[in-house]
């Protein structure tokens, strides 16, 4: 004897597909939220003072767990509460890390820690329009120093001083937009010292 099987497909009650769209939102909050909260954030970047390397306008996912597992490292690009209104977001370079000495004579920015005591010249491609300031600044344990690329635009460490570690959000982890600079760590670079 030959068994045939026939497959029905029923539509849903109103009441199973509204459960099914509660369902839906529910499981998408419980992975958006603490991704969005936790993991990456996304950022619009606003104003100049990291001209060339990020323009106006520019959409970017920022990058908010690996500072906790790892240490900030120079070169890095960050997005950060400004200590001054911690309600405004910046976002700048780290040129200066904890016990490090920070030296800035116009367009030349030296760095002297304990693992170079006679100090290294940091080799910047990436900045436009050198500034005329002279400095030096000494880093504090849970401090950095940062700058933006557009040294005569950027309001950061030179003016305000130190950035304290815990009003760092994260570092720039993917550029999505415009399309055509799409990318993961954009801007980021290491130094050889």
């Amino acid at each position: 004897m030959e068994t045939t099987s026939t497959e029905e497909i029923k539509k849903p009650s109103f009441k199973e597909s509204v459960w099914d769209v509660i369902k839906f939102a529910f499981f998408a909050l419980v992975i958006v939220i603490p991704i969005r909260a936790f993991i990456a954030q996304p950022f619009i970047v606003s104003g100049e003072s990291m001209v060339p390397t990020f323009e106006n306008n520019e959409y970017l996912i920022i990058d908010e767990i690996s500072y906790r597992f790892k240490e900030p490292a120079r070169g890095d690009v960050i997005v950060f509460r400004y200590p001054l209104e911690p309600k405004k977001f910046f976002i700048k370079r780290i040129i200066g890390l904890p016990g490090d000495v920070v030296t800035i004579k116009g367009s030349s920015v030296t760095i002297t820690n304990t693992l170079n005591p006679e100090g290294f010249t940091l080799d910047e491609p990436y900045v436009a329009n050198m500034s005329s300031d002279e400095m030096t600044k000494a880093v504090k344990e849970g401090e950095y120093f940062v700058m933006g690329d557009n040294r005569i635009a950027s309001l950061d460490s030179r003016s305000w001083g130190l950035l304290p570690k815990e009003n760092i959000i994260g570092r720039t982890f993917l550029r999505l937009l415009p399309l055509g600079h799409i990318g993961a760590f954009p801007g980021h670079t290491t130094y050889t010292n």
